[in-house]
């Protein structure tokens, strides 16, 4: 009897430490919002598909700079793109996201993991996204951040032939490579999220997954 109330303790104990809970909350995604993903699939990047889908070979982090998720999830919410000159003239789609990680480490998914997000140029077709809360000198990001990114990272790769993990303001690096797909060579904004600090603490704890290395210099 103790030796089965032990096993049950460990089990649990082990469970609670290697497993976490993905919360939906899913973002506005009407036929609205699939049309201009469509049209944005065909515009950008040159693929005509019946439905909006993905096959995810990367994973791309994220800081919103915005403040709490409940204001990220608002901005993300609905279909057409509110005031963002600097990317209204490539489509009228709003940005959003697969996934976002909130500052207690609570990770939300916001829309399918194999449905295009817009929230990285040149990769939105074969990338998932994943914001993190925060990003600014009074809110960084968090530990328990880290620590759900990094069993995103794990739990996405068990599920999905993921090739690379990079940081959004990695993206450049991948220009004239077979993934980036941009048509409109103007079309850039310059990135630092979420952070060299944060990519390498999760990268140190997903080392085991051997993804490939981000190309190290962007061709001109």
């Amino acid at each position: 009897m103790k030796y089965s109330l032990l096993c049950i303790s460990l089990f649990l104990f082990y469970s609670c430490g290697t497993s976490k809970q993905i919360v939906d909350k899913p973002i506005l995604f009407n036929e609205e919002r699939i049309q201009l993903t469509k049209e944005y699939l065909s515009t950008r990047y040159g693929l005509e598909q019946d439905n909006p889908t993905i096959v995810p070979k990367m994973i791309v982090l994220h800081w919103t700079v915005i403040p709490t998720m409940e204001k990220t999830f608002q901005a993300f919410y609905d279909p057409e793109l509110p005031s963002r000159p600097d990317l209204a003239t490539a489509s009228s789609l709003n940005v959003s996201s697969q996934f976002l990680v909130d500052q207690d480490g609570t990770i939300y998914r916001l829309m399918p993991e194999t449905t295009m997000a817009r929230h990285v140029i040149g990769l939105n077709h074969t990338a998932i996204g994943v914001e993190n809360v925060g990003g600014t000198k009074d809110l960084p990001l968090t530990k328990k951040q880290i620590k759900s990114n990094i069993w995103l990272v794990k739990y996405l790769s068990e599920k999905y032939p993921i090739e690379y993990l990079i940081g959004h303001y990695e993206y450049t690096n991948f220009e004239g490579h077979e993934l980036w797909l941009e048509v409109d060579e103007g079309y850039r904004t310059i990135k630092n999220d979420p952070g060299e600090d944060f990519m390498n603490a999760v990268r140190k704890r997903t080392k085991k997954l051997n993804l490939k290395s981000v190309p190290v210099n962007s061709p001109n």
